[in-house]
């Protein structure tokens, strides 16, 4: 039989209503339109299978051979169609998902078909339970490990890491695999790392994934960050920051122009306390553009531009064009560099109000790191409007926790009463034994007013600007700790982990 044949193309998939296409995959049979022509997809090492089922199909399209590449090209897009519509099902269809831990590790163990391919419908179903699961707990990442003899799955809850369950290794590869085909990325690439992104859309809820992996000893590692839409942003009151903070914050953001700051460890929450700020400022009549890595929350009232250093659009490229399209307010994901922070202070100096974050562990420690960048004295304190220093405190879970004294050291240690009433962690079901259950901000805000812009003019370090801050009243993380201490909120292994004993 003579078939005409293409080489080295990139066809479009053509989805038809009429045709059983996870059938189709299943025999290697594709469909895509040349020249506006319908046409059966086939390849040469599974051209018999193809033809086989093609007959049992009444369509009567011409049949065209191409290269393996072509079409595993074309084939990975019609995976990811088919994985669009499993997760559109998944609202509707309760039976392509199972809630509960046990039971996903009951079908592990009891489905013969898992170890056949990553598209076979067992394989599809544990991805996407693993997801639902993952989204029904709270968590912000999963991370799927290879070791020696088999593999684990743990999800990120309230920033901590928890074991979800353990696989077989060859089960590992498939789900990995799986996951790479919804992602867009190479199958058979498992030297280099490769980075990708994919969208669900779980109980008519739109999720971003952004996933990453990685070649490890034993085999590749996955983790997956869940990333949030405009309609779940927080606000500033939802996070929980105590309402002088909240109002202060407020204040500050009604300025025309000058820089406000939000410094925290990585998985502090600064991302979102930017994007809660942007919220409660953007207005029709504003022109609001940031340039993030990566974009965490997709925001329909703003413009955002994600970095990509392979191009050159680094954060300072990107805030130099930024300026070029009349900018009203400005948040920049980062300041990383010098040269990021000298157009972010002159931007802030020249009437566009400037959002950012820094790596510091406190507020006031942010003046000594944007000096060590090389920004001239005069040109922060004539911008910098105020910085926030935030963390995230686990909650103690109000179902399991207990009542216990503080060792006498330590109270003194942290100068508060032994006798108090004090609480730690237990675990129970409703907090999945973990004894926590939820987070809260908190933060120490520094406002630059005219006596800290004397201090810096005296030479005053960091040290003893803060000092005169806590004399002039200014709540320290550490003060903000204690308060959660005394009113039961967390327990003192949290309340230290998070930053007690910083001062």
């Amino acid at each position: 039989m003579q078939f005409s044949r293409l080489q080295d193309v990139n066809l479009e998939p053509l989805w038809e209503e009429e045709v059983n296409h996870k059938l189709a995959l299943k025999h290697a049979l594709l469909f895509s339109e040349i020249d506006g022509k319908k046409m059966c997809i086939v390849e040469e090492s599974t051209l018999p299978q193809s033809l086989n089922y093609l007959s049992q199909l009444s369509l009567e399209y011409p049949i065209m051979l191409v290269d393996e590449e072509s079409f595993e090209r074309l084939r990975n897009k019609f995976l990811e169609i088919q994985t669009g519509s499993d997760f559109e099902a998944m609202s509707t269809t309760s039976e392509d998902l199972i809630e509960i831990e046990s039971d996903l590790l009951e079908f592990i163990r009891n489905s013969q078909d898992l170890l056949s391919s990553e598209e076979s419908a067992p394989i599809i179903k544990l991805v996407n339970s693993l997801f639902f699961q993952a989204i029904q707990k709270g968590s912000s990442d999963i991370h799927i490990e290879s070791a020696e003899r088999k593999g684990e799955v743990r999800f990120r809850i309230d920033g901590a890491l928890k074991k979800h369950l353990d696989l077989e290794k060859q089960i590992v590869n498939l789900v990995i695999n799986r996951i790479k085909v919804i992602s867009s990325l190479d199958i058979s690439e498992k030297r280099v790392p490769q980075d990708g992104r994919t969208q669900l859309s779980i109980s008519g809820k739109s999720i971003d994934v952004r996933v990453s992996i990685l070649p490890t000893y034993y085999g590749e590692r996955v983790v997956m960050r869940i990333l949030s839409q405009s309609e779940h942003i927080p606000t500033l009151e939802d996070l929980g920051f105590a309402d002088d903070i909240t109002r202060e914050l407020y204040k500050l953001l009604n300025h025309a122009h000058g820089m406000i700051l939000v410094t925290g460890p990585t998985g502090s929450g600064k991302s979102t306390t930017l994007h809660a700020c942007l919220q409660h400022i953007a207005t029709p009549d504003k022109n609001i553009i940031t340039v993030e890595d990566p974009v965490e929350y997709n925001a329909d009232n703003i413009s955002q531009i994600q970095v990509n250093p392979k191009v050159g659009l680094t954060f300072a490229a990107g805030l130099r064009s930024i300026l070029r399209q009349d900018p009203d307010i400005i948040m920049v994901g980062e300041i990383r560099d010098s040269e990021t922070a000298d157009i972010a202070l002159r931007s802030a100096l020249t009437g566009h109000l400037l959002l950012s974050t820094l790596h510091t562990n406190d507020s006031t420690s942010s003046l000594s790191r944007l000096m060590d960048m090389g920004i001239e004295n005069f040109l922060i304190s004539s911008t910098l409007l105020g910085v926030l220093a935030q963390r995230l405190t686990r909650k103690l879970c109000v179902h399991c926790k207990k009542e216990g004294p503080l060792l006498p050291y330590i109270a003194k240690e942290i100068d508060l009463p032994a006798e108090g009433a004090y609480f730690h962690a237990e675990g129970c079901k409703a907090c999945d034994f973990t004894g926590y259950k939820g987070r809260q901000a908190i933060g120490e805000l520094f406002i630059i007013d005219e006596k800290v812009r004397e201090m810096m003019k005296d030479g005053f370090n960091d040290h003893q600007v803060r000092e005169v801050m806590k004399k002039r009243g200014m709540k320290t993380i550490s003060d903000k700790l204690k308060e959660m201490l005394v009113a039961g909120e967390t327990s003192y292994e949290e309340a230290v982990r998070v930053g007690l004993m910083d001062g």
